[in-house]
C-alpha cells in the first residue's frame, strides 16, 4: 500500500534555499528541515543566515553571498555543496523589486532585478543540475508572481523577470526532466515579507489585496509550507514545468 507519509519525507536529502535570510525563503527553509532534509541557507546578510541556523541546528548550514556575484560564484557553489554534499533540491526565492515607474526604470535597477529574479536562477540551476542527473532524482524550485501574467504600478522590471520566471521554468523542465529532475515554480499572492513590506503597510491597500481573492484575505506564510514540500518531494514526481499559484484565487477571480 501507498505510504502518504513516505511521499513528502525528505530525510537523505540536501536542499539550498537562496533568499533564506528572510520571508518565503526563510519559512521553505524550517519546512524543508522539518521534513527531513539538511539545508543549506544561501542570502547576503550573515546575522540573518546565522540566526535561522541557529534555529535548525545540526542539519542546517549557512552560506552567506551575492548569488548575482559572477566573480565569487563558482566559490559559493563549493561552499554551498560543503557541508552536506550537492543539493538535490534547490529552492530560489531570492528576489527583489525596484518598485519603480516604467518612466523612471534606471539602468542600475533594470540590471539589478534581471540579474536576481532572472539570470541567477538559471545559473544556479545549471550549476546544480549535474549532481542531480548523476543520481537520477532533483527537484527545482522556483518562485513566480502575480506579476508573471497581471500588470501592476511600478513593476515593469518585476514583472518582466517574473514572466520570464515562467518560461525559464517550462524550458528547464524540457532539459532536465528525462533525467528525473523536475521543475516547477510556485506563484505567491500577497504575502508579509520584506518585499511586500511597502503593500502591507498601507492598511486600505492590503484590504483591497484581499477582497481581491476568493478566499477574502491576505497570504500567511505557513500558506506556503505545503506547496512548496510538495514541489520538493517525491509527492510531484509527475509533476513538472508547471506555475502552482498559491495566491488565495486572486488569479482565479
Amino acid at each position: 500500500m501507498m505510504n502518504p507519509d513516505a511521499l513528502f519525507d525528505l530525510s537523505g536529502k540536501v536542499a539550498c534555499i537562496t533568499g533564506a535570510s528572510a520571508g518565503l525563503g526563510r519559512r521553505a527553509a524550517v519546512v524543508l528541515a522539518e521534513a527531513g532534509a539538511k539545508v543549506v541557507g544561501v542570502a547576503r546578510r550573515a546575522d540573518a543566515i546565522e540566526g535561522l541556523v541557529d534555529e535548525l541546528g545540526s542539519v542546517a548550514s549557512g552560506v552567506v553571498a551575492d548569488v548575482t556575484d559572477r566573480a565569487g560564484f563558482e566559490r559559493m557553489i563549493h561552499d554551498i555543496a560543503a557541508p552536506f554534499g550537492p543539493p538535490d533540491i534547490l529552492v530560489q526565492a531570492a528576489g527583489v523589486n525596484t518598485r519603480q515607474a516604467a518612466d523612471d526604470v534606471t539602468q542600475d535597477g533594470w540590471d539589478q532585478t534581471l540579474a536576481l529574479n532572472l539570470s541567477a536562477p538559471f545559473y544556479m540551476a545549471q550549476a546544480m543540475v549535474p549532481a542531480m542527473k548523476a543520481k537520477g532524482w532533483g527537484r527545482i524550485v522556483n518562485f513566480a508572481s502575480l506579476q508573471s501574467t497581471r500588470a501592476f504600478p511600478g513593476g515593469i522590471a518585476y514583472g518582466a523577470t517574473k514572466g520570464g520566471i515562467t518560461q525559464l521554468t517550462r524550458a528547464m523542465a524540457e532539459a532536465w526532466s528525462p533525467h528525473g529532475i523536475t521543475a516547477n515554480a510556485i506563484g505567491p499572492g500577497f504575502f508579509p515579507t520584506e518585499l511586500t513590506a511597502a503593500v502591507f503597510e498601507d492598511e486600505d491597500r492590503a484590504a483591497r489585496n484581499a477582497a481581491a481573492t476568493c478566499m477574502g484575505r491576505n497570504g500567511r506564510l505557513e500558506d506556503i509550507d505545503g506547496p512548496v514540500l510538495f514541489l520538493s518531494s517525491d509527492a510531484s514526481a509527475y509533476v513538472t514545468g508547471q506555475v502552482l499559484m498559491v495566491d488565495g484565487g486572486f488569479t482565479a477571480k
